[in-house]
């Protein structure tokens, strides 16, 4: 069976790969994160996430295109990571449909730090609005089999999810742990 699998990074990437391999998929991978900030860190995860590719032998479709004001300015008040995956999860489905894909997934489904609940429900919806499989796995399980690979292989790996909503959140834990209230 053919196989899209939305790809946010390389380290992600290791064990989604590795566990869809021994389950016989024929996998392509389809970067799109527009999300993705600043555009330094869209590129890292880019190359990387094709140096992960060449490693598995994975042909790739890579969504360049990078507007993050564009992203932005449709993003929610609240619920960001909803909008986030959905915009994601929506074009992958979409894409798989056209390109006449028996299933889609994501490598989102393999970081212990994301919404797996949200992923799957909305993966669920455009399955059905697209009439296209979609293959659920708890990657999970791999983690540190992921990160170690990932780490052997000299793969970059990401401090934040990639927004700058949680780039901001990663500095401001550090700040708040060295803040010390002063009298003057």
């Amino acid at each position: 069976m053919r196989i899209l699998v939305h790809q946010c990074c390389g380290p992600c990437s290791f064990f989604t790969f590795e566990i869809l391999l021994k389950s016989q998929f024929e996998i392509t991978a389809f970067f799109y994160n527009p999300n993705i900030h600043p555009y330094t860190e869209f590129l890292k995860r880019l190359e990387n996430a094709k140096i992960v590719n060449k490693l598995f032998n994975i042909k790739g479709y890579f969504y360049r295109f990078y507007n993050i004001i564009s992203f932005l300015k449709n993003l929610p008040t609240s619920n960001r990571c909803f909008y986030c995956y959905n915009i994601r999860l929506k074009l992958t489905a979409a894409y798989a449909k056209k390109n006449h894909f028996d299933l889609f997934t994501t490598t989102l489904l393999y970081s212990k730090y994301q919404q797996h609940d949200v992923i799957k429900q909305i993966a669920q919806k455009y399955s059905h609005m697209y009439n296209i499989g979609f293959h659920y796995y708890d990657f999970r399980e791999g983690w540190e089999k992921g990160i170690e690979r990932a780490r052997n292989n000299n793969i970059y790996m990401q401090k934040y999810c990639g927004c700058i909503f949680s780039e901001q959140e990663r500095y401001i834990k550090k700040i708040k742990k060295n803040i010390k209230l002063e009298y003057v």
